[in-house]
Order: C-alpha cells, then sequence, then structure tokens
C-alpha cells in the first residue's frame, strides 16, 4: 500500500489484485466475440444471396426500360439542349432508395450534388430527393433547398406508376424551372456503374425552341403533355439504373464482409485456441506444483 500527501490531505491507493494479464481477453469473451462474428457472416451470406437473386431481376427489368430512357433523351439531343448553360432557376432531383448497405451508391449521388451547389451557388437551386439516404446525406447542410421529398422508395422494385407520380409532382409544382439535372447512377457491370447527370429541361424551354416553333400546329398542351411522359420516361428508366447498380453494389458489399468475418473467425479461432491452451496448461502447472508440495 503507498500512501501519498497532497495538499494537506492523505490519498491511500490499493491496487486491486488483478485476475489475469491486462488487456488479455479471457476464454469466455473471446468465445462471445467469435459466435457473434460468426451470427454475422450468416446474415451477410444471406442478404448477399437474396441480392443476387434481385439483381438477376433488377437486370433483366433494366434492358427493357433502357429504351423509354434513349426514347426521352432524343428529344433533347434533336433540339441541341444539352449546350445550354445553367439559367437562375436550376433543380436537381438525386434518385436513391431508402435501404443502406450498399457501398458508396447513395454517398455518390450526394457527393455530386454537393459538388454542384458549391460550384453554382450564385443560382436558385432546389432539390427533389427521392429516397430517404439523400435526405439524411443532405438535410444538415442543403434542407433550405429541399423542394419535395419521397420516401418509402427503394424496398420493392421500381414501377412505371412511381415514375409517373414523380414526374407530375414535378411539373406542377410552384418552382418554375428552366434547366434540371437528373443524377443518378448509370450501371454498368456487376461490379461498376457511374453517377452520371442527365439534363432536363422546363416546358417552357421546350415550347420556346426554334425546332419546336417550326410547327405550326403544336401547342402548349401538346409540349406540356409529352414532356411529362418523356420525363416519367427518364425518371423511371434512371430508376431501373440505379436499382441494378444498388443491387449489384449490395451484393458486392455482403460479399466483402462475409470474406472479412471470416478472416476475423480465422483469427479469433486462432486466439481461442491460445487462450484454451494456456488455461490448460496453467491448470496443469497448478496440479503438479499442489501434488509436489504434499510429497
Amino acid at each position: 500500500m503507498a500512501t501519498y500527501l497532497l495538499k494537506q490531505r492523505v490519498i491511500s491507493f490499493q491496487p486491486k489484485q488483478l485476475t489475469g494479464i491486462r488487456n488479455m481477453a479471457t476464454l469466455k469473451d473471446v468465445a462471445l466475440r467469435l459466435r457473434s462474428v460468426k451470427n454475422i457472416q450468416k446474415i451477410t451470406k444471406s442478404m448477399k444471396m437474396v441480392s443476387a437473386a434481385k439483381f438477376a431481376k433488377a437486370e433483366r427489368d433494366l434492358r427493357s426500360a433502357r429504351s423509354y430512357g434513349e426514347g426521352a433523351a432524343a428529344l433533347y439531343k434533336s433540339m441541341e439542349l444539352d449546350s445550354e448553360e445553367k439559367k437562375p432557376n436550376h433543380m436537381m432531383i438525386a434518385l436513391c432508395s431508402d435501404r443502406g448497405l450498399c457501398g458508396a451508391v447513395h454517398s455518390s449521388i450526394c457527393r455530386v450534388i454537393k459538388s454542384d451547389l458549391a460550384d453554382t451557388s450564385d443560382t436558385n437551386t432546389k432539390l427533389i430527393l427521392v429516397g430517404d439516404k439523400a435526405r439524411a446525406q443532405l438535410q444538415r447542410l442543403h434542407r433550405s433547398r429541399f423542394l419535395l421529398v419521397f420516401t418509402d422508395y427503394g424496398r420493392k422494385p421500381p414501377q412505371f406508376v412511381e415514375a409517373a407520380h414523380i414526374a407530375r409532382e414535378i411539373l406542377s409544382n410552384d418552382f418554375q424551372f428552366e434547366t434540371a439535372d437528373l443524377v443518378y447512377n448509370k450501371f454498368r457491370s456487376v461490379i461498376s456503374y457511374e453517377t452520371i447527370k442527365e439534363p432536363l429541361r422546363s416546358v417552357d424551354v421546350i415550347a420556346n425552341n426554334e425546332k419546336i416553333l417550326s410547327y405550326d400546329d403544336v401547342d402548349h398542351e401538346v409540349v406540356r403533355s409529352y414532356q411529362e411522359f418523356a420525363l416519367a420516361n427518364t425518371i423511371y428508366a434512371a430508376m431501373k439504373d440505379g436499382a441494378a447498380s444498388e443491387q449489384s453494389a449490395r451484393m458486392t458489399a455482403m460479399d466483402n464482409a462475409s470474406k472479412n468475418a471470416g478472416e476475423m473467425i480465422d483469427s479469433l479461432t486462432l486466439t481461442y485456441n491460445r487462450t484454451r491452451q494456456a488455461v490448460i496448461t496453467r491448470e496443469l502447472i497448478e496440479i503438479i506444483s499442489g501434488a509436489a508440495a504434499l510429497e
């Protein structure tokens, strides 16, 4: 026992008796951790199998859905609208989902939006977010820019009804945008995707285009109806691309998690065996020492 005098006060330190080696996990702790890692590995393997089945379906749906987006993109390309600069009233649409555990699928979209907002701080940019993950990542810094937020999305395969609802809400909103960007993940392969910005234009921009004005019998209602249909097609194709990218990324992430869990299980098994052998050796030494003391 050690005693120290500090500011006229006597403080006694009585160190507790140590039951084992410092910072050394007991056999029970290692066994509990090993069991938990094995349970986590079972979950990640199951999620990988589920994602693989969902990815196969999403990839099949994507083949037929891409024609919708290509037809809508042909409109903007024929009007040569891609070269236009951003107008003061700008809109960005983020296509994410409510589900996580899929790598950087959602964060890459939010990263593109944050970078674009930093570069165009002088424009009146509003955000339309599809999926709760985009809202969670952007609300801290850019909550004032939120225009519409769509949640409860991503648990089931995308449907055209959902895309049509989003397009209808965008065009019927009070915010009169002139240019817009649809930010989503374009599926490339099982192990890769690309976050791109698809340019969109408002009804007034399309109606006042020189190539549209060459048709005398095209009125504003026809242009609006076609714009709503083209916007729904673009969003629907982007949803299918995003769903395939998300499922492939989740499948890859769960595969990596299962491999990491396997490496951790091997390490913990080795630690468990060493700790167990040390306990057995210590008990044998105590028994032999006790028997020798009795002789």
